[in-house]
């Protein structure tokens, strides 16, 4: 038995939850990946949480301008789960999205190109949508040039990028 200190439960092998499901608490940086336990981490992005898809759209922002795209990530995915049927195709978009800036971050150039252009290729979908091209005011043309354009710079340059530099715009307009 690990004697990693958890904070559910220190005396089991793994960190679980209050169901019992696995659940690893270690500490994160900006970027989601695990610190030692005890190490000073990232305030978590909370789970499960219900947004309006504005709400989702400021809150990822805001975390993809300080450089957490990661977390961003986890506030799509929350959209993805929380919203329509018929919008989980652009929620997933955009997570992939973050995902790819987030690998992209830390090194991984060829999985966050691979990344970017998939969710690219998912947002795409919403500007032939009865001609809707700013779901939720969302700049869809511009963010899959912006993917593709990273993406391209990615496997031109194979070198990690600064998330906060690199952040899209969601709504449009020049990065913050």
């Amino acid at each position: 038995m690990s004697t990693a200190p958890g904070p559910y439960c220190a005396d089991r092998e793994r960190d679980r939850d209050a169901e019992g499901r696995a659940r690893n608490q270690r500490p994160r940086d900006g970027l989601g990946r695990p610190l030692p336990y005890g190490a000073e981490g990232v305030a978590r992005q909370p789970e499960g949480v219900v947004r309006t898809p504005d709400e989702s759209v400021a809150e990822a922002q805001s975390l993809l301008d300080a450089g957490r795209p990661f977390h961003a990530h986890e506030v799509f995915e929350d959209a993805w789960k929380s919203g329509p049927e018929a919008e989980r195709g652009l929620w997933k978009g955009l997570a992939q999205l973050a995902v790819g800036l987030t690998h992209a971050a830390r090194g991984n150039t060829r999985g966050g190109a691979r990344l970017l252009l998939r969710g690219a290729g998912a947002v795409t979908v919403w500007t032939t949508r009865a001609g809707q091209k700013q779901p939720y005011g969302i700049g869809v043309p511009e963010l899959v040039a912006w993917a593709e354009a990273l993406a391209e710079r990615l496997e031109r340059e194979g070198t990690a990028v600064d998330a906060a530099a690199h952040a899209p715009r969601l709504r449009g307009g020049p990065p913050a």
